[in-house]
């Protein structure tokens, strides 16, 4: 089993990264990577079982991922891969926020972690490994980047 782990500090209050991160199909909204997001069936992003269905902005490549826990009171959100042009298979990601209390930023900071576990080729472990990894880094610094624009309004 691979495991993939990124944390980060964000310089926006908890409650400003929770409110994009938490959205299931908001992805496209802050991150590079990807477009043309949807929610299968019609069914509301944060519903337990519901299905994003995204692309890669570049290329051919395409993500299904199934909603399998989202807390608005621990402030996580649970998912896996239902299928995908990675070549991954067993995927499960979590990714969680918390609030630094103790920081010399301003207007408050969150600290954020994400991970996900997989099985891969191992011809496949380099590529896949670093993709994840900068899928989290970006997914941090694209919602801080959103969260501080809205501050802005």
């Amino acid at each position: 089993m691979t495991r993939v782990y990124i944390s980060a500090v964000m310089n926006v209050r908890l409650d400003e990264a929770w409110a994009v991160l938490r959205d299931f199909n908001g992805l496209p909204n802050y991150h590079a990577f990807f477009k043309d997001s949807f929610i299968e069936d019609g069914l509301p992003a944060d519903r337990i079982g519901c299905v994003r269905n995204f692309k890669m902005k570049e290329g051919e490549g395409f993500v299904r991922e199934r909603l399998l826990s989202l807390s608005d009171r621990e402030h996580l959100c649970c998912y896996e891969i239902v299928e995908a042009s990675l070549p991954v298979r067993g995927y499960v990601s979590e990714m969680r926020l918390r609030p630094i209390t103790e920081t010399t930023a301003e207007r408050g900071a969150t600290f954020g972690e994400w991970w996900a576990e997989f099985e891969v080729a191992p011809a496949d472990q380099t590529a896949v490994i670093q993709q994840v990894g900068d899928t989290f880094r970006l997914a941090f610094s694209g919602a801080e980047q959103v969260a501080l624009q809205a501050r802005a309004r």
